[in-house]
């Protein structure tokens, strides 16, 4: 990742020199001004990822500085640097868009870097979301997400008429699916869209920490807490949260949660002020939470505030169709990451991937594909670009291929999307081999959403017709 650059302006060159050097000693590229007009034009120059200005500076102001310089550089973050700071002059340099500010008086090392170190994620947070709305559309994509299975086509129907309200969603699914690209197409297909989007991994977080990241908390709330600071909840107002991975959260904080849920209000750690808040709370679990429920480490009545609409992703071995599609936006993708022209993927690297059950789903395939992009020494990849897990028999198999433990619903519809793919979609030719009729296999294939995967296939058509109105007579 590219250094972060940041400018430094102030008149008294004690303050800059040492504020430079708390910086430069953080690994950033630090460059500085006596006066605004010099950062003016030294932002006409350069780059900058970041701007601390003094406030009180002759000439021109830190204020004006601030106005100047989010018209002419407006994705670049401010932070005022004050010996006189009230609450006043921070709201109004916040109001007119500033990102926060300093007490030069009280300054310290940790604090600067604190500061500077939030301004800069959040940065990075409006830049991913402004990335993510330019991918929105694409011929079989919802937002990021890619897929013709009529089983993704009524996950887009979903998201397209639950996007705009204020309902809590829930998305489910194994690990790998695509929950939060979910999330983002529920976000950036509603009025939101131009709000604030906020994920927190609540995995990732220990107890005690997780409820200040989720309310704030007050300076001097607890040990480190070196100034007043917004929560999750706080920065999502007028937008939409992403409570990822919801199951991992410590039951002591469930019933906070649940109230926050229920009257959009909360405190912060340390203060007993009550902020109302506009957030559309979105949460995402890999487990099953009616069983967290029954077994006694998630509240029923939080899992029902949740789950007022669930979304289900499929896995990918249930919606093998949609590989095509995802090999050749990762094959993409990938190229234009690394520099590469990988021309195509062949027919029987596509049959390799078909085959294979993808137990880590989409991130899976995902990663399979970036490494085979950049392996590869040609314009056309091939299977020995792939794992070797891909092409080779797993241990707990036997010579057809069968995992023990698979379910036989599993087995059958397997068998079933094999043989169709053996007669190239023919379906007649099908359920002859399969000894079953033209209706069962068409239910069959209803069944698993897989009734377009073969729709353009040769050798189809007026024989089957002919053979389902025999039936249906």
């Amino acid at each position: 990742m590219a250094t972060k650059r940041i400018l430094v302006v102030d008149d008294d060159s004690y303050v800059r020199e040492a504020t430079e050097e708390i910086l430069r000693l953080k690994g950033y590229d630090v460059d500085t001004a006596p006066e605004a007009r010099t950062a003016l034009r030294k932002l006409e120059e350069s780059d900058y990822d970041l701007i601390l200005s003094d406030i009180r500076m002759p000439g021109m102001t830190g204020m004006e500085l601030l106005e100047q310089a989010r018209a002419k550089v407006p994705d670049t973050h401010m932070i005022l640097m004050t010996a006189y700071g009230t609450i006043e002059g921070a709201v109004e340099a916040v109001k007119k868009g500033a990102y926060d500010y300093i007490q030069k008086g009280s300054t310290d090392p940790a604090e600067v870097e604190l500061v500077v170190e939030r301004a800069l994620k959040y940065q990075e947070t409006e830049r991913e979301n402004r990335r993510l709305r330019s991918e929105l559309q694409g011929r079989y994509s919802f937002g990021s997400m890619i897929g013709r299975a009529r089983c993704m086509e009524q996950i887009f129907d979903l998201i397209r008429t639950v996007a705009d309200s204020r309902a809590t969603v829930l998305v489910t699914g194994e690990s790998g699916t695509g929950k939060e690209l979910a999330a983002r197409a529920l976000h950036y297909n509603s009025s939101r869209a131009h709000g604030p989007f906020i994920r927190l991994n609540c995995a990732a977080l220990p107890k005690e920490l997780m409820e200040s990241e989720l309310f704030g908390h007050e300076k001097g709330a607890f040990t480190g807490a070196i100034k007043q600071t917004r929560g999750r909840f706080e920065m999502a107002d007028g937008g939409t949260l992403l409570l990822d991975e919801i199951s991992e959260i410590d039951p002591s904080l469930q019933a906070k949660l649940l109230r926050v849920l229920q009257e959009r209000e909360f405190e912060r750690v340390g203060s007993a002020q009550t902020i109302k808040v506009d957030v559309r709370i979105i949460a995402t679990t890999n487990r099953d939470l009616q069983r967290e429920v029954r077994e006694g480490r998630f509240r029923e009545d939080l899992y029902y505030r949740l789950n007022v609409i669930e979304i289900g992703l499929p896995p990918l071995r249930e919606r093998k169709e949609d590989i095509p599609s995802l090999v050749e936006s990762f094959r993409s993708k990938y190229n234009a990451e690394n520099g590469k022209s990988i021309e195509a993927v062949p027919d029987d690297v596509l049959e390799v991937l078909m085959r294979y059950d993808w137990p880590g789903n989409i991130r899976e395939l995902e990663n399979c594909l970036e490494r085979a992009v950049v392996v590869s020494r040609g314009p056309v990849l091939s299977t020995a670009d792939f794992p070797r897990k891909l092409t080779d028999t797993p241990e707990g198999t036997d010579d057809g291929g069968i995992r023990v433990g698979t379910t036989v619903h599993e087995m059958e519809r397997r068998l079933i999307m094999r043989t169709l793919e053996s007669c190239r979609g023919n379906r007649t030719e099908a359920a002859s081999m399969l000894a079953i009729s033209t209706r069962t296999l068409r239910n069959k294939l209803h069944e698993y959403g897989a009734m377009d995967a073969f729709k353009d296939a040769p050798g189809r058509g007026a024989e089957e017709d002919e053979e389902l109105v025999a039936e249906e007579a």
